[in-house]
């Protein structure tokens, strides 16, 4: 089962308290350690989407309501929402809908930005993430994986990979009409993830070379020294956010890492910095480098965190547009259909096929004990017959023969599995052969009753 809050069904103010609140590891364990209707669980949480992808116990009655119902108080408590609110905005998926979801999420499907290319690293991190939390479980295991190899299949043989865009590339897309010139743009980036790698790549495509970075978690200079690139210390703040025509926020911090106030104020004393140079025209640019700024000039400031990296009250600073995923989101382009289309015929193959082998799968354990219990026998009629048969070939026709008394039954525990009737193929073990088989337990070794076990 999966239930997702997204950028389709949940508002923007609700994905960033579940994002800034919710702790993937906290939830997982919330799930797994008070529930006996839930084995495993894996949360997927990105700026536009808060999931939770879950192992069902469902040999105990009633398990996808209660599972359900679970989940949601877990995630109610961990966050301080009401659970009624999460449990009215949820999109819930069962059985094979939840795989073509989270392989459909995986390609980029479901992105505000059909196509973008975050996704599938983040869908890769969380199921990393569950293992280190020990929430995962085989049959996770395998649907993550799964969906990663979805994912390669959709960019590689369609056009989606490459025409989509991701959010960054999308908002600077947005912010060309603002932007009179890249090239002699001065650019702030504060933050140094996996955004903040992506937002440098696209604004040096778009011809920027004057990039300055500030980390509030003091780990700005590796990244300036890794990407060559001007590095800002905290004493240096002010300044770099006056002096800069975009400022790019994409990191994860405790509060805002801008709002009004600072802003205000970093032009105050950038001015008052540079008075004494420019006594004529304090607050006016004469095109050399390091001259304050105007102050009717236009500033772009690009927030791309989730939660929130700046204050919305920056946008009511005189000559400051904020550009936010919110808006961002808004004004996300519809991509080429063809592209789509056949990415998504793609992704309910791959589901089909999941689907369909996890069911076959399902049966494993009844089939690994008609086999095993099938050759105990065969090795016992060859201990027996082999004192008379020097040349093995009554051993070899008793091989033979049981081959192809195993290969009938093995191949209908595939058809049992895809229509359902798990019970209907055990009961039969246990009715022909006397072998009991759990499906919830290793069945590798077979219970034998009746005559069988005497």
């Amino acid at each position: 089962m999966s239930v997702t809050a997204s950028h389709k069904n949940a508002s923007f103010d609700l994905l960033e308290h579940l994002s800034s609140r919710a702790e993937a590891g906290a939830v997982t364990r919330r799930l797994t350690q008070a529930s006996e209707h839930v084995k495993g669980g894996i949360v997927v949480s990105t700026c536009n989407r808060f999931e939770v992808y879950i192992d069902i116990d469902d040999s105990k009655p009633d398990a996808a309501a209660h599972a359900l119902a679970h989940t949601t108080q877990a995630v109610a408590d961990e966050t301080g929402l009401c659970a009624d609110e999460l449990a009215s905005t949820w999109h819930v998926t069962q059985a094979q809908g939840t795989a073509e979801h989270l392989f459909a999420v995986a390609a980029g499907l479901e992105s505000v930005v059909v196509g973008e290319g975050e996704i599938a690293g983040q869908v890769r991190r969380s199921l990393e993430n569950a293992r280190e939390a020990g929430s995962t479980t085989a049959t996770l295991e395998r649907l993550f994986q799964h969906a990663s190899s979805t994912s390669r299949g959709v960019k590689n043989r369609t056009s989606l990979g490459s025409a989509g865009r991701s959010i960054v590339r999308l908002a600077l897309e947005l912010a060309s009409s603002r932007v009179a010139d890249w090239a002699a743009s001065r650019v702030l980036l504060v933050g140094t993830g996996t955004y903040a790698g992506a937002s440098l790549a696209a604004l040096r495509d778009r011809g920027v070379t004057d990039v300055s970075v500030y980390s509030p978690s003091g780990r700005g200079a590796r990244f300036a020294a890794n990407h060559g690139i001007h590095h800002v210390p905290h004493d240096g703040l002010a300044s770099a956010v006056a002096a800069s025509d975009i400022i790019v926020t994409c990191t994860v911090t405790d509060g805002f890492a801008l709002d009004a106030d600072l802003l205000q104020r970093a032009r105050v004393e950038y001015a008052l910095e540079h008075s004494a140079a420019h006594a004529n025209d304090p607050l006016g640019r004469d095109g050399t480098p390091g001259c304050p700024i105007n102050h009717d000039a236009y500033q772009l400031v690009i927030d791309l965190g989730l939660p929130r990296n700046v204050d919305p009250d920056v946008a009511d600073v005189h000559g400051v547009e904020l550009l936010d995923l919110e808006t961002i989101r808004i004004h996300a382009p519809i991509e080429e259909l063809q592209a789509t289309d056949t990415a998504r015929t793609m992704v309910s193959s791959a589901a089909q096929e999941f689907t369909r082998r996890a069911a076959e799968q399902s049966l494993a354990p009844a089939v690994v004990a008609l086999r095993t219990r099938a050759m105990q026998l065969l090795d016992e009629e060859i201990a027996r017959v082999e004192r008379n048969d020097p040349d093995g070939t009554a051993a070899a026709a008793l091989r033979h023969m049981m081959g192809r008394l195993l290969h009938k039954p093995t191949a209908r525990a595939r058809d049992f599995a895809r229509a359902g009737e798990h019970d209907r193929y055990v009961d039969a073990l246990s009715v022909l052969f006397g072998i009991e088989v759990d499906l919830d337990e290793d069945a590798s070794t077979p219970r034998a009753t009746g005559e069988e076990a005497s």
